[in-house]
């Protein structure tokens, strides 16, 4: 019978099974930023210990970065020791940073595969949840809390409880203004937000086949909201040609072999899974999120759910969500008002995102009544857009351009919501509080939605301001 690529790859670095029945897990590459990284370094000193392997880790700031105005010391006091302490920690250890006024910071699930460090067949770990993001290249990537940091630094290596694979295949075409935060919204709903525990998701079938990089990484970094523990794409055509000539990728011979290594690692068309899920690619809409994570999501065209139409189980859940939101059950999502717009994140902050949003707000202009962010998910992505004039688009439309960082994803910088503000987000998290202010309201959605929402300033399905602004998609 054939293999899994999560099987190949895991078997392939796995280093010996432990009392525990854990794996003990050889990591390939570390990726490393400000926020889960200083007590890791500080456990390594108490220990006298050294980095095993600095050459496999590799560090970058984004999350406490401001996106306004970059200049150091940081108002936020706490900001800039977090940051002083990444740089003292990387000096010491012989750690490479990518630091503000590199070309290659950014936001580290961005830079990863931007740089060529994300490959097929690695193992890879970041102290940040949305790790998963790299499983888009055939790797197999884990989110770890800031104890697993420190012994990565120490061994290169995780003690992890083997997974089971569910295959999602999503076969036929994905419908116009439909991406591909959609169709992981979409799995999550369908699913649930536990539905992933234990497992690694694999995705596959004809539209995730035909999906470039940038939306396999999308897909791929929200598995985590659905409790899975991985989730990547077997690596075909379209991965080794965004990754062929990158400055960690092979070159010449070294790089034919490396692509021929990496094909072998796809799953095997015999591969048995543990469970399989098919989702129709034509059924699918463009989603919103109503509620307080990211299960709690609805088509364009849907309503909220009322709290008595839903499973008794989740009644309680749905009403707490609702109470917090304000809806009352049962109104319709389209005609929801927003105070912010944000287009940015490691979910939907590269250069493809942005262009669906530029073209979205092209020639019109934000509502009064709403303030929009643009903000890119690395130096490289910014350097991009500007090539192609997309940050004259957004300031024309009345977007504030910003620098690369995780900005209003979360609040850990200057980036936040203030009081009942509603923002129509292309993040990940719609938690309460995430994006700052305890009472502040997050609707997840595509950057295209969260573009014509700025303009409308409610939330309206893409599709039709798409064809009112010219039939751009």
């Amino acid at each position: 019978m054939g293999r899994t690529l999560f099987s190949k790859v895991w078997d392939a670095h796995s280093v010996r099974t432990l009392p525990t029945g854990q794996t003990q897990l050889f990591v390939s590459l570390h990726l490393v930023h400000e926020v889960t990284s200083p007590q890791a370094f500080d456990m390594l000193r108490l220990r006298g210990l050294r980095v095993a392997f600095p050459e496999r880790t590799v560090a970058t700031v984004d999350h406490i970065v401001p996106t306004a105005s970059q200049e150091r010391p940081f108002a936020d006091p706490m900001a800039e020791e977090m940051l002083s302490a990444l740089e003292r920690n990387c000096a010491e250890f012989g750690i490479p940073l990518h630091a503000l006024g590199s070309e290659a910071q950014g936001i580290v699930h961005v830079i990863g595969p931007e740089l060529g460090l994300t490959q097929p067949g690695k193992t890879i770990a970041c102290g940040d949840s949305h790790t998963s993001t790299h499983g888009a290249f055939g790797a197999i990537a884990f989110g770890i809390g800031t104890s697993q940091v420190r012994d990565v630094l120490a061994s290169q290596c995780l003690a992890l409880d083997p997974l089971k694979v569910r295959r999602i295949d999503v076969d036929g075409t994905l419908g116009a203004g439909v991406t591909a935060k959609d169709v992981i919204l979409e799995v999550i709903r369908v699913l649930g937000v536990n539905g992933g525990s234990g497992y690694a998701y694999e995705y596959g079938g004809s539209a995730v086949d035909a999906m470039s990089m940038e939306e396999r990484m999308t897909l791929c970094n929200m598995s985590i909201e659905g409790a899975a523990r991985a989730g990547y794409v077997n690596p075909d055509d379209t991965t080794f040609a965004y990754l062929e000539g990158r400055p960690y990728v092979p070159s010449g011979a070294a790089w034919d072999e490396a692509v021929a290594r990496w094909r072998a690692l796809a799953s095997d068309p015999d591969a048995a899974y543990d469970d399989r899920v098919r989702l129709d690619a034509a059924s699918i809409e463009p989603n919103v999120t109503w509620g307080i994570h990211p299960g709690q999501s609805v088509p364009v065209s849907g309503r909220v759910p009322r709290r008595e139409e839903v499973p008794e189980a989740e009644r309680d859940s749905v009403g707490e969500a609702l109470d917090y939101m304000g809806f009352a059950g049962g109104e319709p999502i389209a005609g929801t008002r927003i105070d912010v717009a944000f287009v940015g994140s490691c979910t939907n902050g590269r250069l493809s995102d942005l262009r669906a949003a530029a073209e979205i707000v092209r020639g019109r202009k934000v509502a009064s009544h709403v303030k929009a962010l643009a903000v890119p998910g690395s130096v490289a992505v910014r350097a991009a857009a500007e090539r192609e004039g997309l940050d004259e688009v957004f300031r024309d439309a009345g977007f504030e351009w910003r620098n690369a960082g995780c900005s209003m994803c979360l609040a850990m910088n200057p980036d936040r919501l203030e009081g009942r503000q509603v923002c129509a987000s292309s993040s990940n998290r719609n938690f309460k509080g995430r994006q700052g202010s305890p009472t502040g309201r997050t609707l997840l959605m595509s950057p295209a939605m969260v573009a014509a929402a700025a303009v409308a300033g409610e939330v309206v399905d893409v599709r039709r301001a798409a064809s009112a602004a010219g039939g751009r998609p």
